[in-house]
């Protein structure tokens, strides 16, 4: 009998706790969310009042140098200028093009000048490996309307004293590429050369026409983000990476054949154009007419 009250007594507390929590959960209010009532000068203030816009309603010319990245056999750079109005803060109408005025051929075009060798095999793929540098495709101008998107715009700091106002974009067009390839050479003019016997004389045919080249125009998507660094208030430093894919033949050499034939189909022609993801870095400067920028919600002032 003393246990079993001594268990009870013990109980009590418990039960006694329990009792109160839900009685206290019972009565208690629910909570609502207040909604807060700003009065006085700041009542429908906007976050930024006075803020720079750089872009609404302003004409962007743009001076800039382009270089082609991952390239196999040679880099282009390019000369060339974007114009670009922009109706609205966040979007812009315009058009990007430039020029190459120079072509740096890589490494590997090196090592195939140095160390290729001509066989029967590749003889109108590499007729003279010293010539090789005279049949690679190469990108000589490109044209490009686009559209441009600003989503983001803010403040670089460097070292937390100098402060530049910056905004990223991205941009999409069509692009019109001028190419420069190796000439076609026809199943007839490769037979023609093939039969001549030996390999130096078959050498000495191809090589007599692997300089000729032929000029064609590709059109492809371009697409590309960039970031602007605004100097002053007219002049903005902007930095871009495009993409552009289509096909070409880089190399000057047999790459493919027909479906159902053999491969290689001893023709150069445009089934030896392979689909390449052809990409470029931009440095560019900006200038923005008027020379003034726009103030946001002065209007209201």
């Amino acid at each position: 009998m003393e246990a079993t009250m001594t268990t009870m007594f013990k109980r009590i507390p418990l039960a006694l706790a329990t009792a109160i929590t839900l009685g206290a959960l019972s009565v208690a209010p629910t909570a609502t969310a207040q909604e807060i009532d700003v009065r006085g000068p700041l009542a429908g203030a906007p976050a930024v009042i006075g803020l720079r816009v750089y872009r609404e309603t302003r004409f962007q010319i743009q001076l800039h140098s382009t270089m082609t990245l991952e390239d196999e056999f040679t880099r282009a750079v390019f000369g060339g200028g974007q114009l670009m109005f922009h109706p609205t803060d966040w979007l812009g109408i315009g058009a990007w093009g430039g020029f190459a005025f120079m072509h740096l051929d890589t490494q590997l075009t090196d090592e195939v000048v140095a160390k290729g060798q001509t066989n029967g095999v590749n003889v109108i793929s590499l007729p003279d490996s010293e010539r090789f540098p005279d049949q690679i495709g190469k990108i000589k101008w490109i044209a490009a309307p686009q559209l441009s998107f600003i989503p983001l715009r803010g403040k670089l700091g460097i070292f937390e004293k100098l402060f530049v106002d910056t905004d990223f974009y991205v941009f999409g067009g069509a692009a019109f590429i001028g190419l420069e390839e190796r000439a076609e050479v026809t199943k007839n003019q490769a037979s023609a050369c093939k039969n001549m016997g030996e390999l130096s004389t078959q050498i000495m045919c191809f090589s007599r026409d692997v300089g000729d080249r032929e000029q064609r125009m590709a059109i492809a998507p371009t697409f590309g983000v960039g970031l602007s660094l605004y100097l002053a208030d007219f002049l903005a430093m902007t930095l871009e990476w495009r993409g552009m894919p289509f096909a070409w033949n880089t190399s000057g050499t047999d790459e493919s054949g027909h479906p159902d034939g053999d491969f290689p189909d001893e023709a150069i022609d445009s089934e030896d154009q392979l689909s390449h993801f052809n990409h470029m870095f931009t440095l560019g400067f900006a200038f923005y007419l008027p020379t003034d920028p726009g103030l946001s919600h002065m209007d209201e002032e």
